[in-house]
């Protein structure tokens, strides 16, 4: 484990559209300002002066992207928390009531407690990616929900769901052209596309995902980027109680896509369907073999990323 400097003051921000709610402890001031830029510049500001090891933000949808950024860009040290941690880690001390002001206490708290590691934040071209990747998406449900609505419309109603379903699709294509263009022009990106693209199972939107919401790929070891995606099966023990193994938490949206990766490797990538097949001859149930192959094709592109390597079956044994 990495090792870090020992916080002795924190500062946590409750985020909200129209306001950012901060405590700063041990002294246990607090505070509010607005979330405009103006309001951001005072509390950096403010930061300054007083001075902080560390300021704890949850993750918020996009809404703390740009008080971190203004943080971060003043030398503050930033570390963005998932909302599901920082809950726990509230129930676990005891902190049932939640207000913004209640929040903000606990971000900092965790700071001190758990010391947090900093963290890098992606540059505005790899931000805008995201943005994008996830505007897919949302077209891709709204597309989704149409065509299930167009099963019980009449026939007038058919041609205005048609309509909308036609614009749907050019948006969609239109973002997956803008994309693609984007990660093959790119030097940052360009060289990843040509390794991974040649993986069969690794499609167009599988690299997409991949490369914009795994940041990570290449950079950690295989139990690291397993674990981090939420493929790796966690242990359920008490005493000489065995639980299941099962996977859980990790980043969902990278997990669903790589598993309908893998179901595409599993019949169609040599190596991979060989050991999807060996899995299920010795009796693992088709899902959890699938898991693993998903498992297994992870590894893979992150030691080729990581190796600057090009796809060789012969060695996946070796790499995964």
């Amino acid at each position: 484990m990495e090792s870090i400097s020992v916080y002795r003051s924190a500062l946590g921000i409750d985020v909200c559209a129209e306001r950012l709610d901060w405590h700063r402890l041990p002294e246990r001031s607090r505070g509010e300002v607005a979330n405009t830029p103006d309001g951001i510049q005072s509390l950096v500001a403010d930061l300054r002066k007083v001075g902080v090891d560390i300021v704890v933000i949850e993750a918020t949808g996009g809404l703390q992207r740009q008080v971190a950024s203004a943080l971060v860009a003043a030398g503050i040290a930033v570390a963005v928390i998932n909302p599901r941690q920082v809950r726990d880690f509230a129930r676990a001390s005891g902190q049932l009531a939640k207000t913004d002001q209640i929040d903000a206490q606990v971000l900092a708290l965790f700071g001190l407690r758990l010391q947090p590691q900093p963290r890098n934040l992606p540059d505005a071209a790899a931000l805008e990616l995201a943005d994008k990747l996830a505007r897919r998406s949302q077209l891709v449900e709204m597309s989704a929900a149409e065509k299930n609505r167009r099963h019980r419309a009449s026939t007038a109603m058919k041609r205005s769901i048609d309509g909308h379903l036609a614009f749907l699709d050019q948006a969609i294509k239109t973002l997956d052209q803008d994309l693609d263009d984007t990660l093959r022009g790119s030097p940052a990106w360009a060289e990843k596309v040509a390794l991974l693209e040649v993986v069969t199972g690794v499609g167009p939107q599988t690299l997409r995902r991949l490369l914009i919401d795994l940041p990570e790929l290449g950079k950690l070891d295989r139990h690291g980027i397993a674990k981090l995606v939420g493929v790796a099966p966690l242990n359920r023990d008490s005493g000489t109680f065995r639980g299941k193994r099962a996977i859980w938490g990790g980043r969902v949206k990278v997990r669903n896509t790589l598993y309908m990766a893998a179901l595409s490797a599993s019949r169609f990538n040599v190596p991979l369907k060989a050991f999807f097949e060996r899995l299920k001859a010795a009796g693992k149930p088709h899902k959890v073999a699938l898991v693993a192959v998903a498992r297994k094709l992870l590894t893979i592109l992150n030691a080729m990323l990581r190796d600057t390597s090009a796809w060789n079956p012969k060695l996946v044994e070796k790499r995964a």
